[in-house]
């Protein structure tokens, strides 16, 4: 339903996570029995989790511990951890400063080149644990530049992300030379290329979703602006509230299976908090979440209870800032418990697989045709 903003603009109504509840089937079943596998190209994944790429979330190490739990972790190949060969030092000094100090480090330490070497030897630490599948990271702008060494070095999954990504960027031509002024990455043709499954995102509608669904790519990340510490609706003032988002793309996902037969995975990317976050994200209709505040809690995690997006060390518009998280216990008992208190910030998937069961619901697919209602949740602080 459309809503009148002025005589020359009408928006529709959209809904974030606190503004929804699913809504308990008249079948329940036990937990233990629920299937939350999924998959991602040849790939099948025992938890459908994604973690994000943020150096305060994700090193080789975390990497490692994620792929041995179940899950899938990507890498940030164009963050710390590729630029410094010390990162684990630097992400602790950098834990230590003011605010204020701690953003402008952060930019000195995105200022220094990404160098081949380190993306080829932080993949082979992930891939030292047999049976991990290895995931990275690189933006749209410097993909071509990086993947071929990423992929000698074993990468086996690639993430093209940015705040928005799209299949369609129009760039004008230099007037005098008649040459293209920047380099547009062509995704259908790229993806074609690139031998192994490649994620793209984020976007936040059902027609940007498809387009991306048509270039080939083995799943799309559903999020502008909605994770912990960005800034972009405020910077930019752009963004969909994910429940909303996710259910436009879960849509683009159905046409794109009717056009080609071909099902695209569908991945929540961002503004999740709790396990009753992560059902929601599933319920309405998305195959796997990607986590990046959450995995950050974890006592293993890099930055050491602070969490920043990749945006936030952007140095002409940074979209985030620094945002202190706590340690909440070892990344096994946030994602698998036990849960330490009501908050539902650890045992995350413990939750999810529960509220499955309480709605009767044996596998992903069909807990995203779980029943929702709107029913505006009142704000709650988590500690």
């Amino acid at each position: 339903m459309e809503i009148e903003i002025g005589r020359g603009k009408k928006a529709r109504r959209a809904y974030g996570f606190d503004d929804i509840t699913i809504v308990p089937s008249r079948r329940t079943r036990n937990p233990d029995e629920v299937d939350i596998a999924w998959k991602l190209g040849p790939y099948r994944f025992e938890l459908p989790l994604v973690a994000s790429p943020m150096d305060a979330a994700i090193s080789p190490a975390t990497a490692r511990t994620i792929g041995r739990l179940g899950g899938l972790a990507v890498l940030d190949l164009e963050g710390v951890w590729t630029r410094h060969e010390d990162a684990e030092a630097q992400l602790a000094a950098l834990a230590d400063l003011p605010d204020a100090e701690a953003l402008h480090r952060l930019r000195e330490l995105h200022a220094a080149p990404v160098k081949a070497e380190l993306i080829t030897e932080r993949i082979r630490e992930i891939k030292s644990e047999p049976g991990v599948v290895v995931a990275g990271a690189l933006t749209p702008q410097r993909v071509r530049r990086h993947y071929e060494v990423a992929l000698e070095a074993g990468l086996d999954v690639l993430a093209i992300l940015g705040t928005v990504v799209s299949a369609e960027h129009v760039a004008k031509d230099d007037p005098n030379s008649g040459e293209a002024l920047h380099e547009v990455l062509n995704l259908k043709e790229f993806i074609a290329e690139v031998p192994v499954p490649v994620v793209v995102g984020g976007c936040s509608s059902y027609h940007t979703g498809l387009h991306l669904m048509r270039t080939g790519a083995a799943g799309v990340l559903v999020g502008v602006g909605a994770g912990a510490g960005s800034t972009v609706r405020r910077v930019l003032g752009v963004g969909l509230p994910q429940a909303t988002a996710i259910a436009d793309v879960a849509g683009a996902r159905s046409t794109h299976v009717l056009e080609t037969g071909e099902y695209v995975q569908v991945i929540a990317d961002g503004g999740m908090r709790t396990g009753g976050d992560i059902a929601k994200a599933i319920a309405c209709g998305a195959d796997a979440v990607m986590l990046g505040a959450p995995l950050a809690r974890a006592a293993e995690a890099p930055g050491r209870g602070w969490h920043w997006t990749p945006a936030a060390a952007h140095r002409e518009l940074p979209r985030g800032g620094r945002v202190h998280v706590g340690t909440a216990g070892p990344l096994e008992q946030v994602l698998l418990g036990p849960g330490t208190d009501g908050s539902g910030t650890t045992n995350l998937i413990g939750a999810l697989k529960r509220s499955m069961a309480t709605c009767g619901s044996l596998d992903l697919a069909e807990f995203n045709r779980a029943q929702i209602a709107v029913a505006p949740a009142a704000n709650h602080p988590i500690a």
